[in-house]
């Protein structure tokens, strides 16, 4: 069937609508992969939910950094509002319990052998193949889906270390370094440390950095990925990666791609200005 990804939203609610009807997008007969960040800093958060939400098993999204936000600030005290956040409307709204329950229990990661490809936000860590990002997605999701665990993950979610991955991580730091990668991953030492702090262009990184795709000895260099979360980074189809973050939030566009065969993407331009490219 017709499967497209759908790179991050962010509220933009009128763009996601208007790339729907540019793909003749059918529920009953297509189906949508969103790479997360459905919420926050464009202006129609609480719309791009009840639209998806509404699109049932047509649509699968798998969770960014701004959904783990939004989360969070619903359900830990310590979670405080950042400057940028447009999120006050889905925290007010009168379904919001029932839509962030929704929220709470879409997947880390989606796998479909039959396409080939594996959906993630952000990135993976050099030493992780394809069973353990498996395995540990599947940690990270039973954390969110209880809610007792889920404000306990919260209250100790933020942070960049441990910066390395190892197999005997156990409580906190785990579940932070998953989250981290799934997240917020952009870019890795040659040593594989997550660099979790600079967030822009390729041709202008530090040169001890390496994007996280091209991380020596990448153990999931075998997958096909489909991602967002890099705005400055754009449309990105080689590596094995294929990242559609084209930053509409910003100012510049919403990208599909279709996953079931080949075909150039289709974009539909930001209709405000956009603020900047921090990526975030």
């Amino acid at each position: 069937m017709p499967t497209y990804a759908i790179g991050d939203i962010q509220g933009c609610c009128d763009e996601f609508e208007q790339l729907l009807d540019l793909l003749n997008f059918d529920p009953q007969r297509d189906r949508l992969w969103l790479v997360g960040d459905l919420v926050n800093r464009g202006p129609k958060s609480l719309d791009v939910l009840r639209k998806v939400r509404a699109l049932g098993e047509a649509a699968i999204s798998v969770l960014g950094n701004h959904d783990l936000h939004l989360l969070a600030l619903a359900i830990s005290p310590q979670e405080r509002r950042k400057r940028k956040d447009t999120l006050d409307e889905v925290l007010a709204a009168p379904d919001r319990d029932e839509l962030l329950h929704w929220l709470r229990h879409r997947p880390i990661l989606h796998h479909d052998a039959t396409l080939g490809y594996t959906m993630i936000h952000a990135g993976l860590p050099p030493q992780w193949d394809f069973a353990t990002a498996v395995s540990c997605a599947r940690e990270l999701e039973t954390a969110l889906r209880n809610i007792d665990s889920a404000r306990e993950l919260f209250e100790q979610m933020y942070g960049d270390q441990p910066d390395l991955w190892r197999d005997d991580l156990r409580g906190a730091d785990r579940l932070r370094f998953i989250t981290n990668c799934f997240s917020r991953l952009r870019f890795c030492t040659d040593e594989g440390r997550l660099q979790l702090q600079y967030k822009g262009r390729l041709d202008q990184a530090p040169p001890q950095l390496k994007p996280w795709f091209r991380a020596p000895n990448r153990r999931s260099s075998d997958m096909r990925i489909v991602c967002g979360h890099w705005s400055a980074l754009g449309y990105h189809d080689a590596d094995g990666v294929l990242c559609i973050d084209t930053g509409c939030v910003w100012g510049a566009s919403l990208c599909a791609a279709r996953l079931d065969r080949r075909e150039l993407p289709v974009t539909v331009p930001c209709s405000s200005a956009g603020l900047s490219v921090d990526g975030d």
